[in-house]
């Protein structure tokens, strides 16, 4: 087990923790969660021994193996897939040891330490690791090419992403996760929550993400007032076990300030009086003794609403036949290319819709986003803006788009010149920016303070349009609740690119699926999209999932992400000519149930076309005038038809799978 034994801590001269005392469980998934600033990431130093508690220890087995992700990746050669399972170390060193030995004149002694290196190897898992590699890696979202390209060719993200399966492809027995999702698109984290419920290992996680930690987590640690308090549960059983404790708090300091008032009175009164001079002493030394209660207090709530727009045109914009994408320019001759990302995009926006869009990073969501907002011009086709749109655009990268030698009150008067100081003050006050605060360069300001100011830089702007790419990357679990509030309230229209599906439940009502340079309609919610991924996409990746710890010398869980251990790596003639035949049935059985599959998938898309134009037309007011009552009784009997219709290509759809998922 993990044990803080009066734990305190200093950055500085600001005290982090003070004798703090907490005890962890072999096989907890801890959440960690506290406000920025609070020590999470100081903890995790210290639990891999980079940071030293001042005072007391930190106590869990020297023989644990710890995993966690490297905040740092060489720009290598080396291909990522060997670069991930570079994460087994011992594996690595057992075979360097073999080419080592391998290279030496052969001997006795030779033999014996090859034969016991063979015999840790397999034990290792050795001759699985290639294909667990790639299951890991296709589960975080690289393809089979990426995979053999050198890690230097990666951006920022992937490399982040690349670090982490070094972590999940290290054995260990405590694993240390710190905002894993932050790069990761939903794909990746609906995956990477499976995998982590199945680790059989400690796990202490650090997050922003409401819920993950609610898919992931049986405990959460919070770091408040300088101390660690344990609660049993996921996240939003932390929530109501808080807001209890805080109601019990708050009429128990109510109890004692009625006593301590009473007592008060009673000394006051009777303090001069011989006669009652013993008991006014007595209370005067039980009002001494009285300790002092500090009212439990909940994190300072930040809040804020976007402005009602001054305009609302409909429809806001329309797109017709646009290609999206990028031109470049050649330097040397300069010839411009171009590079179509999503075609055929057939695309309108009535006031008052709110989308998210799914898939996967790279598949265009935030090229069509850049296109709407006309950061980029279509390739082709027309984009037609409605007279008054008002675009606030929450680009991926906005935070690094703001000038950090500069201060907020300087950014808000740059969009503002015409308006009283004191006026751009109180606005930004109410974004949290007081006092000194608001004049001073914003450099050392934390993510979540300048991701902060550009929201309040579009608020200001009363959008009717609201375009918004992973605003949530930088923001702490407050300041999430407070925007998902905001959002939820805003009047204009909304898209949303987010991984955060506590934002994206509570904000929209729809979902557009990018995917193969196209925009697909999702009829369902989060959670069928969950389960369309885990029974499509997702299911061929879950193989590398952890299984249960192997035994070894210590009484607590070692875990391993591996599958179970291999049969031996040699086989006979006749057992290859078998498992040969095997492949070649199964092949023979999979193949009518992919074509009927394929012939399904592609109905499904015809009937869905035909649906969303009836469902169009049907939206359109003047259909329900006298005149169009003859069409519209057809379009209803329409609608009716493609709805059963479609039900019934989803059963089969779905019995499909199944025969599938049988033979597999």
């Amino acid at each position: 087990m993990i044990r803080f034994l009066q734990v305190s801590l200093m950055r500085g001269t600001k005290p982090l923790l003070e004798q703090v005392d907490v005890t962890l469980n072999p096989g907890d998934k801890i959440g960690l969660i506290g406000a920025n600033g609070a020590g999470k990431s100081s903890l995790f130093a210290m639990m891999r021994g980079e940071l030293h508690p001042d005072q007391g220890e930190i106590d869990f087995p020297a023989k644990w193996r710890v995993a966690y992700v490297a905040q740092e990746t060489p720009p290598l050669e080396r291909a990522a897939l060997d670069y991930a399972i570079d994460g087994d170390a011992t594996l690595r060193k057992l075979e360097a040891e073999l080419a080592r030995l391998e290279a030496e004149p052969e001997s006795n002694e030779n033999g014996i330490a090859m034969g016991d290196l063979y015999a840790a190897l397999a034990d290792a898992d050795a001759y699985t690791v290639q294909s667990r590699g790639e299951q890991l890696l296709l589960g975080l979202g690289f393809t089979l090419d990426q995979m053999k390209q050198p890690v230097s060719s990666f951006s920022g993200g992937w490399r982040m992403r690349l670090n982490l399966a070094q972590a999940l492809m290290c054995p260990s027995d405590l694993l240390l996760l710190d905002e894993p999702t932050n790069h990761l698109d939903l794909d990746a984290i609906i995956w990477l929550e499976d995998w982590l419920k199945r680790y059989p290992g400690t796990l202490l996680i650090i997050s922003h993400d409401r819920d993950f930690l609610d898919e992931v987590v049986n405990v959460v640690v919070h770091i408040d007032e300088r101390k660690l308090k344990r609660y049993s549960g996921n996240y939003s059983s932390f929530e109501r076990q808080r807001a209890a404790q805080m109601i019990l708090a708050a009429g128990a300091l109510e109890k004692q300030q009625r006593k301590r008032a009473h007592l008060e009175s009673f000394v006051n009164r009777f303090k001069a009086q011989a006669s009652k001079a013993r008991q006014a002493q007595s209370r005067m030394k039980a009002l001494a003794k009285m300790e002092e209660l500090a009212p439990l207090r909940a994190a300072a709530e930040f809040s804020f609403e976007f402005r009602e727009p001054l305009s609302a045109p409909n429809p806001l914009l329309v797109l017709d036949d646009v290609e999206a994408g990028y031109r470049m320019e050649d330097q040397a001759t300069g010839e411009i290319t171009t590079k179509t990302i999503v075609s055929h995009i057939n695309f309108s926006l009535q006031i008052g819709q709110r989308i998210g869009l799914l898939g996967v990073n790279g598949a265009g969501k935030s090229t069509l986003i850049k296109t709407i907002a006309g950061e980029l011009a279509p390739l082709t086709g027309e984009s037609t803006v409605g007279k008054g749109l008002n675009i606030g655009y929450f680009a991926q990268h906005q935070v690094e788009m703001l000038r950090h030698d500069e201060s907020p009150l300087w950014h808000l008067s740059k969009i503002a010149p015409t308006v009283r100081e004191q006026e751009l003050r109180n606005f930004l006050g109410g974004f949290n920016f007081p006092g000194t605060m608001v004049t001073s360069s914003i450099a050392p300001f934390s993510g979540g303070e300048k991701a902060r100011l550009a929201l309040a830089l579009i608020v200001w702007q009363r959008p009717n349009l609201l375009l918004l790419d992973e605003p949530t990357n930088h923001l702490d679990l407050e300041t999430r609740e407070a925007l998902t509030e905001a959002l939820a309230q805003f009047e204009g229209t909304l898209v949303v690119v987010s991984h955060d599906r506590h934002l994206l439940r509570a904000t929209t009502d729809q979902f557009i699926i990018v995917a193969d340079g196209k925009l697909q309609p999702f009829d369902g919610d989060l959670d069928d999209y969950k389960d369309w991924m885990m029974q499509t996409k997702l299911g061929k990746g879950t193989d590398v999932l952890p299984a249960a710890g192997k035994a070894n010398q210590t009484d607590y869980p070692v875990s391993s992400p591996v599958a179970p251990p291999p049969a031996a790596p040699s086989l006979s003639k006749e057992q290859k000519r078998q498992a040969a035949e095997d492949r070649q049935r199964l092949s023979t059985q999979r193949k009518p149930l992919e074509q009927k599959l394929k012939k399904v998938d592609e109905q499904v898309a015809k009937l869905s076309a035909q649906k969303t134009s009836v469902d169009a037309q049907l939206a359109e007011p003047d259909i329900y005038d006298a005149a169009n009552k003859a069409k519209l009784k057809q379009l209803l009997a329409d609608q009716t038809n493609l709805t059963r219709e479609l039900g019934e290509l989803e059963t089969e759809w779905l019995s499909l799978h199944e025969q599938l998922d049988a033979l597999a």
